[in-house]
């Protein structure tokens, strides 16, 4: 345990580090929801852009903060909603329910676009984004493609960050890319949940996030070791949730073969025979 309660507030923590996700889809992102509700209170941001999204977690994550802030802002979410070899791929089912948590939650909030990354930079405006969060393909050179292509849409004030950066498995790359983009920016990095990087490209980056680098770097054991315990909280929040879930559909599906059984012609048919026996088992013994 750290020791920070709730109430504390740091430069680097807040009461929204403590926020429990309403969205708990199944995601590799779960642990980094407690510094993501931080990090939209402390940068304000007026338009978010995800590239790579799958089953909507961060992207709830972003919308469901800027609604418990009272924040007007532009959360778009970018995919193809097909999978890739590092997500697998995965069917329609995806998608709806993407859009349908997205619609009636965060309708005021969430921009969903179907595509490629490439389809969508042309249309977005230089320095119009505040927020870039990149979590697509995790080859080397897919990571510097998506940095370099949106680089220019980041505003003055903007922060970028990188999931993945302490996953060295098969050929993902963005530690490496990583390890040489961090030299050129303030910049900190998580190593918990897969790893999350923090990368201040704005030359007008607001204070707290300034603060924030300056202390986390300061203290990196202390900061992060509160973020890998915060984010343990939602993991396993997350996970009591899915053996909920999973112990409700075996109860309802033994009940519908129940249901099936009763109503099936052999069940009806062995009616009488059961009708016999029960009356036997209940008759008083000689």
């Amino acid at each position: 345990m750290t020791g920070i309660e709730p109430s504390a507030r740091q430069a680097w923590l807040d009461e929204t580090s403590y926020w429990t996700p309403k969205w708990l889809v199944p995601s590799a992102w779960h642990e980094h929801s407690p510094f993501a509700f931080w990090l939209i209170n402390a940068l304000r941001p007026q338009t978010i852009v995800e590239l790579g999204t799958h089953n909507g977690f961060s992207f709830f994550v972003f919308c469901e903060a800027l609604k418990r802030l009272g924040l007007r802002a532009e959360v778009n979410a970018l995919d193809t909603w097909e999978g890739d070899e590092h997500a697998g791929r995965y069917d329609e089912s995806v998608f709806e329910s993407v859009t349908r948590i997205s619609t009636e939650d965060y309708p005021e909030l969430a921009v969903m676009k179907r595509g490629y990354f490439d389809d969508f930079v042309d249309g977005t405006p230089d320095g119009s984004v505040d927020l870039l969060h990149i979590d697509g393909r995790h080859r080397l050179e897919d990571v510097w493609h998506d940095f370099n292509s949106w680089l220019p849409k980041v505003s003055d004030r903007g922060v970028v960050i990188f999931h993945d950066t302490a996953e060295h498995k098969k050929d993902f790359g963005v530690w490496q890319f990583w390890a040489e983009v961090s030299r050129d920016y303030p910049s900190f990095q998580f190593v918990h949940g897969h790893g999350l990087g923090v990368l201040a490209v704005g030359t007008e980056v607001p204070s707290a996030i300034t603060e924030f680098i300056a202390a986390a770097n300061a203290d990196p054991d202390r900061v992060r070791a509160t973020y890998h315990e915060l984010g343990a909280r939602v993991s396993a929040t997350a996970a009591v949730q899915r053996r909920l879930a999973t112990t409700t559909q075996e109860r309802d599906r033994a009940r519908r073969e129940v249901d099936d059984l009763r109503t099936s012609t052999s069940w009806r048919f062995t009616a009488p025979m059961r009708a016999v026996t029960s009356k036997l088992r209940r008759a008083p013994k000689p």
